[in-house]
């Protein structure tokens, strides 16, 4: 009888073991992932050995093992527009909570847009939906059609008779599990890439600071990249859209955008080589 209980709780082990979603920890090399790419320009060489996401040698916002140069201006913007459509309808799909932060955010103030001077886009996610992503859909391909774009890198042709067919990547930093605040390399928790143009969205997992809540202070919260918030600051999210794409924001956003960039941020008509046009609700070049 021992013996009996002793093998069906080893089975039981064995089967919970392998329901159990894993992530292996490996790095997603140039040539597992790569495309069209003849040479890797990610910066690896020069990385910390213990650093997972290599940025591009020529340029921080884009994925060297996708990209061999930056886009021009004009393509750079339709191209951002499609990351952000993209990762919402695929985290709606998915149910993982997540909104846009940080400059995103502050694009989102101001006309609903991507200020026309970024060239990546901010978004947090819940741990809970950091875990999805990890267990279920890290290296996972998504594809969307989208009508030819002018100026596409390669052309029109590709895809079926609806327009063009992009693929995007879902990529887990298997550091995410490292909640510490001192793995400076990592910060970066996971990314949705998209594979032919190598710009990509940095995403930042939201996690309560246990630590505070230990010593009596309820509703603090943290990402790696060491921004302090507050729940309250967060919760609930407000419905909103950004790109032409329903979106989650934070519920304070007024308060955590003047505490990240100045209140003069939320006013100053001339930045970056632009002016706000308020008939036309958008930034306007200074030439």
């Amino acid at each position: 009888m021992l013996r009996l209980r002793f093998w069906l709780l080893l089975l039981t082990n064995a089967l919970i073991a392998q329901a159990l979603p894993t992530q292996e920890r490996r790095d997603a090399d140039f040539a597992s992932v790569r495309t069209e790419l003849a040479h890797d320009r990610s910066g690896k060489r020069r990385d910390p050995l213990d650093k997972y996401f290599h940025e591009s040698t020529f340029h921080p916002h884009y994925d060297g093992r996708f990209a061999a140069s930056k886009l021009p201006e004009e393509q750079r913007k339709p191209a951002l527009t499609a990351l952000v459509q993209t990762y919402f309808s695929t985290m709606s799909t998915i149910g993982a909570q997540t909104w846009i932060m940080h400059g995103s955010l502050l694009g989102w103030y101001w006309n609903r847009r991507i200020m026309p001077w970024d060239s990546d886009v901010d978004v947090q996610m819940s741990e809970d939906g950091m875990r999805e992503l990890a267990g279920y859909y890290n290296m996972t391909m998504h594809n969307f059609d989208f009508p030819s774009m002018e100026g596409d890198r390669r052309g029109k042709g590709r895809g079926d008779a609806k327009g063009k067919r992009r693929s995007y990547m879902i990529e887990v930093n298997p550091h995410y599990t490292n909640a510490s605040t001192a793995d400076l390399h990592n910060v970066i928790d996971a990314r949705w890439i998209d594979t032919e143009t190598g710009l990509f969205i940095d995403i930042t997992t939201l996690r309560r600071d246990r630590e505070a809540e230990a010593r009596g202070y309820k509703g603090h919260m943290y990402s790696k990249d060491k921004h302090l918030i507050l729940e309250d600051d967060i919760f609930p999210l407000r419905d909103s859209v950004f790109e032409g794409m329903p979106v989650k924001i934070p519920y304070a956003y007024a308060e955590l955008l003047e505490g990240e960039y100045g209140r003069k941020a939320l006013a100053r008509s001339s930045v970056e080589n632009h002016r706000w046009d308020r008939e036309r609700m958008e930034w306007v070049k200074i030439v």
